[in-house]
């Protein structure tokens, strides 16, 4: 079969378009922006712009209509009608297929696929600002429907996809994130220095990587940090690094307040340049994450990528990635939690045996990999 000519979703890439909430679902579109090609695919990014935005693209050329736009002739027009892309391919070659990477998803005159990072409005509206929530709800699950095939990041979002958007569970496969390569190659020893004495750091941190939002569940996490033992919390500090998201002053307001007790408790709220965040990795001595719920994990994956020994939330997306290379703890109980954080530093014999299963995990999750998977599932789709 000769390569498949791919038209990917490139919205979330373009500085002037992209929402700064989604990205993740940036890096993601890179990651395959970047890898497919060697997979053996012929790449056109292309995104949805408004009118007089096309001139601004700095990634890719713009679809045909804004997706506001399409989304209304969908919802107008009859089901025959279709946003036409396929003449959009490269050297005068038709698009075989389109990629929507994110919840942009319109009909279009060749098989769209879709990947749905998550069902978290329908699913868990409580862990989503309310505002528009119930027109927001309906546009998804008809933008979902549209799709012919859908991606999903984790064998345990399926169920909630499938039950949310109401699409077909033989239209999902699974196809799991992908770590950059960066992510294991060890930074200096003179720059990690650097970094952490920045910020004020000691080595053998607990670190969390994670955005300010109640499902990430990092609460719990303070908490389980502030019941260990002195002697411990002395010579261990807590970082979390992320943005602050919906919800999040309560938690903030905690992080200070411990601060303020003398805690070493500290949160860095944005997220360094790649450069500066694998410092923080190689500096810390565990990296934890209590999340009640999960999209792609990327985090945990790069820490396992690095070599640091990972403590997850057990029975969800997160242990699934991890494989069995990381301790998990129910996210629920904070008395576990604080067990858990207490013997993964405690424990020479448990890092160690989590810090070779975590690479050894992690080169099953690559980028590479991942393009690999989606390619077979393009493959799937126009050999039906």
């Amino acid at each position: 079969m000769s390569a498949p000519r791919i038209g990917l979703s490139a919205t979330a890439l373009e500085p002037g378009l992209a929402d700064a909430r989604q990205d993740g679902i940036a890096r993601y579109t890179q990651a395959l922006l970047d890898e497919l090609p060697a997979a053996g695919c012929a790449v056109r990014p292309l995104s949805f712009a408004p009118p007089g935005a096309p001139a601004c693209l700095r990634v890719g050329r713009a679809l045909p209509l804004s997706f506001a736009l399409a989304s209304i002739g969908d919802l107008i027009l009859p089901a025959s009608a279709r946003l036409a892309v396929r003449e959009l391919g490269q050297d005068g070659q038709p698009l075989d297929l389109f990629h929507a990477t994110d919840h942009r998803i319109v009909r279009m005159d060749c098989p769209v696929v879709a990947t749905l990072h998550d069902a978290l409005p329908i699913a868990h509206p409580a862990w989503c600002a309310p505002r528009r929530r119930r027109l927001q709800n309906w546009l998804l699950v008809k933008a979902a429907r549209k799709a012919d095939h859908v991606i999903a990041l984790s064998q345990h979002a399926v169920p909630e996809l499938v039950g949310a958007y109401g699409i077909d569970e033989r239209r999902v496969s699974v196809v799991h994130p992908g770590v950059a390569p960066a992510w294991f190659d060890a930074p200096g020893a003179d720059a990690v220095a650097a970094t952490l004495q920045r910020h004020g750091l000691r080595p053998g941190y607990f670190l969390c990587v994670a955005t300010l939002e109640p499902r990430k569940n990092l609460a719990h996490l303070l908490q389980a940090y502030l019941a260990l033992p002195p002697v411990v919390r002395a010579a261990r500090q807590l970082l979390i690094v992320g943005q602050a998201g919906w919800d999040s002053a309560p938690l903030a307001q905690r992080i200070a307040a411990a601060r303020q007790q003398g805690e070493q408790v500290l949160w860095l709220a944005g997220v360094p340049e790649q450069d500066e965040l694998r410092q923080l990795y190689a500096g810390a001595g565990a990296f934890a994450l209590p999340a009640l719920h999960a999209r792609a994990g990327l985090a945990m994956l790069e820490a396992l990528a690095a070599g640091v020994p990972v403590l997850c939330a057990a029975g969800g997306a997160l242990a699934e990635l991890a494989g069995g290379a990381a301790l998990e703890a129910d996210p629920l109980s904070v008395p576990e939690w604080t067990a858990a954080l207490h013997a993964i530093v405690r424990d020479e014999a448990l890092r160690a045996r989590c810090v070779a299963a975590g690479q050894r995990r992690a080169l099953e999750l690559t980028q590479a990999e991942m393009a690999r998977r989606t390619l077979a599932v393009y493959q799937s789709i126009l050999t039906q």
